[in-house]
């Protein structure tokens, strides 16, 4: 039941916080002016902070239900986790500051700081990701780590397909085939979870002595969080027609 817990928050933050991520990555090329970039942000605006408490979840029945593995993979991709951590940090900073204060060169700082902060996610993931894989670390694991990249990017471009309308929707759907993001999103949510899933496969999940005390409680909270998910994809289900608060 551990593994199962830790299994679904893990890949639930692959697919729902990874279009957010490609969305990030793909801003120069979605949004051409300001106007447009503001709406490809639109697109995510509902969603990511909801999407980023799946990662906070995970982390936390990490540490609380497999403190061995946490610590290893903490040791052993310190610096990782560090650059992780720090392009998250980056990301969310311009998400929230861009708007903030009036001004194009402002605002361009802090898009920046979005591609910049996904890209450094996407990378760090697949680097991560690769290493517990295929056991790649240095210089040479930059290669799987961009073949990662690059499923993040398409994932985000199907989502961005899926949410917005017009010109933003036809750029987006470069990788979909014109009308076909939605099966270009099953597909890439589908990679996402293989990849999650051969990942745990590698990964010595031996759970501690806290199991039976944490999974009762996550098991009780677990339909709370589902269920808020559900209400905010249900409510923002429509397609992007405007700006947002970002």
């Amino acid at each position: 039941m551990e593994i199962f817990v830790l299994a679904f928050f893990a890949l639930g933050y692959l697919v729902l916080a990874g279009a957010d991520i490609g969305v990030g990555m793909a801003l120069p090329y979605l949004g051409r002016s300001a106007d447009e970039r503001r709406e490809t942000i639109a697109a995510i605006a509902p969603f990511f902070l909801g999407n980023e408490v799946w990662l906070v979840a995970a982390a936390g029945v990490l540490a609380g239900l497999f403190p061995r593995l946490e610590s290893e993979l903490l040791h052993g991709n310190y610096t990782l986790v560090v650059t992780l951590l720090l392009a998250w940090v980056a990301r969310d900073m311009g998400l929230w500051l861009r708007g903030r204060v009036p001004g194009a060169r402002w605002q361009a700082f802090w898009d920046g700081a979005i591609v910049a902060g996904s890209w450094g996610l996407a990378l760090s993931w697949g680097a991560l990701l690769s290493n517990v894989l295929l056991g790649i670390q240095g210089p040479v694991a930059v290669l799987p780590a961009l073949v990662l990249a690059a499923l993040f990017l398409t994932h985000g471009l199907a989502f961005a397909a899926l949410r917005l309308r017009g010109a933003l929707r036809e750029r987006a759907a470069v990788m979909s085939g014109g009308a076909g993001e939605a099966r270009t999103y099953a597909l890439t949510s589908a990679a996402l979870i293989t990849v999650g899933l051969l990942a745990g496969l590698r990964l010595p999940l031996v759970p501690g002595t806290s199991g039976p005390l944490l999974v009762p409680i996550v098991l009780t909270l677990l339909p709370f969080l589902v269920a808020a998910q559900a209400w905010v994809w249900w409510t923002f289900r429509h397609r992007v027609d405007g700006p947002s608060y970002l």
